[in-house]
């Protein structure tokens, strides 16, 4: 009898949703023309299909579509915004602000050019619930800042951070404000206009699209943003990023975008009632129990649980049918805390801990029970065998996997 196997990592990727590869075939097999040819029908096809995706990924945020540049993720679209922000406005200042809690592709972006002497780095440590306090943001802002950049929504506690007013206060204070948005969009509502962004970050591969493309709108105006290329070679995207484009996978972003727009309302009401079913569950059939970040200003399918006395990798090991993640990272085979948890001031202990649970646009009822059944029961089993759990309540029964 095969195993059943549950994804709930969405935070780390999203399975490609088959109206995406449907929207995608006709360009991986008789429209393979490069979307640069600007000579034949082959490429004229493959250009078309690339502008309908702009449109398509721009319509999703609130922006126009000549402001949308392809990359080939989020990864690449930080890089971009942060490290051509600074190189090309150097003589304006070379001052950052951004959060301890970010994506690496900022805080490495960050410290690379931190180390290059191409810039001073102040990154903010949150509020508890994981939350910018925006007047802490205000404090740090300089003359000599160029940029401030904080993610949309947290990619290990899935908070959502008040954009719009860091928004309104940068537009005041003249800095760029770059958001990376890769674990947002789709899921809620972003309007680069509203919120006043000039710079944001998206990943086709974290909404039901493809790996290996994603996006970076530049504002063109009010203000007008200028980056230094960082690839360079034929002057594709505006001079902003060279390279043949990735035809099938922009389309597939489009795809996924005009998806999300249309289902994101009713998908977000069944991702949060799945969400705390799953909550109700854990917290009912165990006790000692930790959410990290506010349960409020969250992602609908995002929970981050610390789980007392239990260690997050042998918990994630016993349960292998179940695809989730840890809140710790390995590295040189030396297990370190999470340095997202640490940072909202969770103890080492409970950071080792923690399971991140990503619920997706094709998880069940019945996937939650089962999940949540299989968690109590092993967690449970962990805590028998640890000589520091103590049970603080009486427990109750656990609901038996199905």
């Amino acid at each position: 009898m095969q195993e059943r196997r549950i994804y709930l990592d969405h935070h780390s990727t999203t399975p490609l949703d088959p109206r995406v590869l449907e929207a995608m075939m006709p360009y991986l097999t008789e429209r393979f023309g490069n979307a640069a040819s600007r000579t034949h029908a082959f490429g004229w096809e493959a250009e078309e299909g690339v502008e309908k995706a702009r449109a398509q990924v721009a319509a999703l945020i609130g922006a126009n579509a000549k402001d949308i540049v392809w990359t080939s993720g989020a990864t690449e679209s930080d890089n971009l915004a942060i490290k051509g922000a600074l190189h090309f406005y150097r003589d304006k200042g070379r001052h950052i602000v951004t959060m301890a809690t970010e994506h690496k592709a900022v805080l490495d972006s960050c410290k690379a050019l931190g180390r290059d002497g191409l810039a001073d780095v102040t990154a903010l440590k949150p509020r508890s619930d994981g939350i910018l306090d925006v007047a802490a943001a205000q404090a740090a802002i300089t003359d000599a800042t160029v940029m401030v950049s904080v993610m949309h929504a947290n990619n290990e506690i899935g908070v959502v951070q008040p954009i719009a007013e860091l928004g309104a206060l940068c537009r005041a204070k003249g800095v760029l404000l770059h958001t990376d948005a890769a674990q947002s969009a789709g899921k809620i509502a972003i309007d680069v206009e509203a919120m006043h962004v000039d710079l944001l970050s998206l990943s086709a591969h974290k909404m039901y699209g493809p790996k290996g493309v994603g996006a970076l709108y530049v504002r063109s105006k009010s203000p007008r943003v200028r980056l230094t290329a960082q690839i360079d070679g034929g002057g594709h995207e505006r001079g902003l990023r060279s390279g043949t484009l990735n035809v099938a996978g922009i389309v597939g972003m489009g795809a996924a975008c005009a998806i999300a727009k249309a289902e994101m309302a009713e998908e977000a009401t069944r991702l949060l009632a799945l969400r705390e079913r799953l909550r109700a569950r854990l917290f009912g059939g165990l006790d000692q129990l930790r959410v990290n970040g506010d349960l409020e200003r969250r992602l609908p399918g995002s929970l981050n649980v610390s789980f007392a006395c239990v260690e997050g990798e042998s918990l994630m090991m016993g349960l292998r049918e179940l695809a989730v993640s840890s809140g710790s990272a390995c590295s040189s085979a030396t297990l370190e805390p999470s340095y997202v948890l640490r940072a909202i001031g969770v103890g080492e202990e409970l950071a080792h801990s923690s399971i991140r649970f990503g619920i997706g646009r094709f998880n069940t009822e019945d996937e939650i029970d089962y999940a949540a059944g299989r968690v109590i029961a092993e967690v449970r089993r962990l805590r028998a065998l640890s000589p520091f759990y103590k049970p603080a309540t009486k427990i109750p029964a656990a609901e038996a996997p199905r």
